[in-house]
């Protein structure tokens, strides 16, 4: 990612410095145009001198004339003097006149300055004859301006370029951060209104900097929390669903033990109304464990496990539960442990949610099976019965939380058992899915990934 463009202090640190190299050379060449524009070009006067002379040899006196008065739309008064007399009329003060004799017999170049603003000067030139004659000029243009004075023009412009850039280049930098931060004040706004579809989105000027990753991270948390809201809404809404036929029932087996006139048939009617409260507590928990793992469950604990060890103790537990319906449990795994990173709790509960689920669902008699394997970097665990199975059409519905397959009315349960083993995989970085077996069953096949190679050498170590 672009450096300048990622980070609203490196934009206003490079356009700082761009707005002042602009006023520098732009402050210099308007400034070198003003003063050249205010200040005359310097006068040649030698060059001028052998023009008129040019002139005044090829034309005489009419043609000098006529190029005097060019050079007075120029702002200078000049003309051609030979033997003391002007060859063409020139207007000169009269302090001027009076010391002009001697400047004309002075024999050599004089330029002089009688008052600020004039320049006067007297040029010795040799026309082509022979003849000697001298350029006399008087220049009210010509006029220096004085190293104090450029220093001020130059101050003055650089000032103002200044003032104008660094206006322009803040403004246009305060609308950038200005309209992300108007519509991110008005997007909390409106989360705070209630309205949880609010989402920031691109602003101009938000590509890829700070305000931009704010709003990203505004719209991120605005989606997790109207997605945890939205679920918490159908979990109370399932729950209510699910909640009110035990309750019903609840509330009747005690109306009938209070109205029971024979203390044996009430003690029956109070075992049942104990068990139906028991099923309500483990369908609460259930909800709740469920709703935790949708949340994210923050500051989950997380180590290095053999999912193979794990998968035995799993066994071990459920070894009574299976002995009462006389099925074997077996577990097929390779000789080497198959490390998975992630929580202990929660693996454990997903293997004793998938093993109570085939035992439930095994007949009388019956086998089920556990294979741990590992390949292309993930862990599997099958855990294989030979249940009814599941109808095909139900198959991608069998993780929904509370579903029911047609299958399920000879079990007991809430429907919430798969559907937190799901959550369990995903927490984890797995996967887990469901296919029936060829003669019958269900094989349910959880994946997770391996744990890195320098974790798991960190753990030996």
């Amino acid at each position: 990612m672009n450096a300048f463009k990622s980070s609203i202090y490196w934009r206003l640190l490079v356009w700082f410095c761009v707005a002042n190299l602009l006023v520098l050379f732009l402050g210099s060449f308007l400034t070198q145009r003003f003063i050249e524009y205010t200040t005359a070009v310097e006068i040649n006067w030698t060059s001028l001198a052998q023009d008129a002379d040019q002139v005044y040899e090829s034309g005489g006196t009419p043609a000098l004339a006529t190029w005097a008065a060019q050079q007075r739309h120029e702002g200078i008064d000049v003309t051609l003097y030979e033997n003391g007399r002007p060859l063409s009329p020139i207007r000169l003060s009269s302090s001027i006149q009076a010391s002009l004799p001697a400047w004309l017999d002075a024999g050599h170049d004089i330029l002089l300055q009688p008052r600020a603003g004039l320049y006067l000067s007297v040029q010795q030139i040799t026309g082509s004859d022979g003849q000697a004659r001298q350029l006399v000029a008087l220049s009210r243009t010509h006029t220096r301006l004085r190293p104090q004075t450029r220093a001020k023009i130059l101050l003055v412009v650089q000032l103002t370029l200044s003032l104008l850039f660094i206006g322009l280049v803040g403004w246009w930098v305060a609308r950038s951060v200005a309209r992300p931060v108007e519509a991110l004040r008005h997007a909390t706004r409106r989360m705070a209104a209630g309205e949880l579809s609010t989402r920031v989105g691109r602003q101009g000027g938000m590509a890829h900097d700070e305000l931009a990753q704010l709003a990203h991270d505004f719209d991120a948390m605005a989606e997790r929390i109207e997605a945890l809201v939205a679920h918490d809404r159908r979990v109370l809404q399932d729950l209510s669903h699910e909640l009110r036929s035990p309750l019903a029932r609840l509330h009747l087996i005690l109306d009938l033990a209070q109205n029971s006139v024979d203390p044996a048939q009430a003690a029956a009617y109070f075992r049942q109304a104990e068990s139906e409260i028991a099923r309500l507590d483990r369908m609460t928990g259930e909800m709740l464990a469920l709703s935790r793992l949708e949340g994210g469950i923050p500051g989950m604990s997380c180590e290095n496990l053999d999912l193979i060890e794990l998968a035995r103790e799993c066994l071990e537990q459920a070894e009574l539960e299976a002995q009462a319906r006389r099925i074997e449990l077996r577990l097929s795994a390779p000789a080497a442990p198959v490390i998975v990173f992630g929580s202990a709790q929660l693996l454990e509960r997903a293997l004793d949610n998938l093993i109570a689920n085939a035992i439930k669902f095994s007949v009388e008699g019956g086998q089920v099976e556990l294979q741990v394997h590992e390949a292309d970097g993930m862990a599997g665990l099958s855990v294989r019965d030979r249940g009814p199975g599941v109808p095909e059409a139900e198959l991608e519905s069998l993780f929904r939380p509370f579903f029911r397959g047609s299958n399920a009315a000879r079990a007991d349960g809430h429907g919430l058992g798969l559907a937190i083993v799901q959550r369990v995989a995903k927490i984890h970085g797995g996967e887990l899915r469901a296919t029936n077996r060829d003669g019958g069953g269900l094989d349910v096949h959880l994946s997770l990934p391996l744990a890195p190679a320098d974790a798991m050498d960190a753990s030996s170590d």
